[in-house]
C-alpha cells in the first residue's frame, strides 16, 4: 500500500458523519453531470428516479425518495450553500451532542421536509399553489440542524465576522425568509424547509424536556442496517453478565452516568453559553460527540 493510499484512508476514517453525508452529496452531483454527458440526458432528468414527486401516485412506485432526494443537487450553488451550512452546523452539532442524536436529527428533517410537501401538494387546491417540479436537496436536513440549535440554545451567540448574533435572532430570519419564498418560484423548497424547521424546534423543545424523540427512529435505522451486515459463521458464546450496579451492568451503569454529565453540560450551556464552559467540560463534549 503507498503511502498516498495510506494518507487517503486514514484522513476518511477520521471523518465525522457528516463529513462523510457531504461528499456523499458532492459524488452524487458529479455523477449526475457524469449521466448527463454520457447519455446526453437533460440535466434535470439525470437523476430523476431519485427525486421526490409531488404526486402521492408516484410516490408510492419509488418510496426510497423520501430520503434519496436529500442527496440531489442540480444547481451548483444549491449544492454549494447546503453543504457551506450543513458544514458549520455539524461542526457545533457533533461537539455538543452525540453523533447519532445529529444524525437522526437531520434525516428526520429530511423526511418531514418530504412529507409536508407531499401532503401540502396532494391535499390543498391547485389554484393556490405554484406548479413545482420534483423535490431535490438537502435544506430540509440543514434548516432541521440549524433551527434545533437556535431553539435548544436561544441565548448562545454565533459570530459572523466582528458582530455577535444570538442563535434564536438566526432561528427567526431564517423562518422570515422562507415565509417570504412561499410567494416566489421555488414554494415547493419552502414548504419542505417549514417541514425541516418544524422537526429541529420540536425536537429541541423535547430534549429540554428530557424527552428524546428520535430514539425510536435511530433503533429502526439500526435495524435496517443490520440487514445488510455479515454475519460471522462462528457461533458466539454468550456469557451470563452480572448486573451489580442499581440492576444495571458496568457498561449500562457507565453510558447512564455519561448521559446524564452531557445533559447538565448543555443545560448550563442553554442557561449560561458555550463559553461559559470549563476545558474539560468543553473536552469532554468534545469526545462525546465522536462516539
Amino acid at each position: 500500500m503507498t503511502s498516498l493510499t495510506y494518507d487517503i484512508k486514514d484522513k476518511l476514517k477520521r471523518l465525522n458523519i457528516f463529513e462523510k453525508i457531504i461528499i456523499a452529496n458532492i459524488i452524487v452531483f458529479f455523477m449526475g453531470w457524469l449521466i448527463q454527458v454520457v447519455f446526453n440526458t437533460p440535466r434535470h432528468q439525470s437523476l430523476e428516479w431519485f427525486e421526490l414527486p409531488n404526486d402521492v401516485f408516484e410516490f408510492i412506485l419509488k418510496p426510497w425518495a423520501i430520503i434519496t432526494y436529500g442527496f440531489i443537487h442540480y444547481d451548483f450553488i444549491h449544492l454549494l450553500f447546503n453543504l457551506i451550512v450543513l458544514y458549520f452546523v455539524s461542526r457545533s452539532m457533533v461537539n455538543l451532542f452525540p453523533s447519532k442524536q445529529s444524525l437522526n436529527i437531520y434525516f428526520l428533517g429530511i423526511l418531514c421536509g418530504g412529507f409536508l410537501y407531499l401532503l401540502v401538494y396532494n391535499l390543498l387546491p391547485e389554484s393556490i399553489l405554484a406548479n413545482v417540479g420534483a423535490l431535490v436537496g438537502a435544506s430540509a436536513g440543514v434548516n432541521a440542524l440549524l433551527i434545533f440549535l437556535c431553539a435548544y440554545m436561544p441565548y448562545r451567540e454565533a459570530r459572523f465576522f466582528t458582530v455577535k448574533i444570538k442563535l434564536w435572532h438566526i432561528g427567526v430570519a431564517i423562518v422570515i425568509i422562507d415565509f417570504i419564498g412561499l410567494f416566489g418560484i421555488n414554494q415547493g423548497g419552502k414548504i419542505a424547509h417549514f417541514g425541516g424547521t418544524f422537526l429541529g424546534y420540536f425536537y429541541a423543545t423535547q430534549l429540554l424536556k428530557g424527552k428524546d424523540i428520535g430514539k425510536g427512529f435511530g433503533s429502526l435505522m439500526d435495524r435496517f442496517i443490520n440487514l445488510f451486515k455479515s454475519k460471522s459463521p462462528l457461533k458466539t458464546v454468550h456469557k451470563s453478565k452480572k448486573k451489580p450496579y442499581a440492576g444495571h451492568n458496568k457498561e449500562e451503569f457507565s453510558e447512564f452516568n455519561k448521559q446524564k454529565k452531557i445533559d447538565l453540560i448543555l443545560d448550563k450551556i442553554s442557561k449560561s453559553g458555550y463559553d461559559s464552559l470549563t476545558k474539560e467540560e468543553k473536552a469532554f463534549l468534545f469526545k462525546a460527540g465522536k462516539d
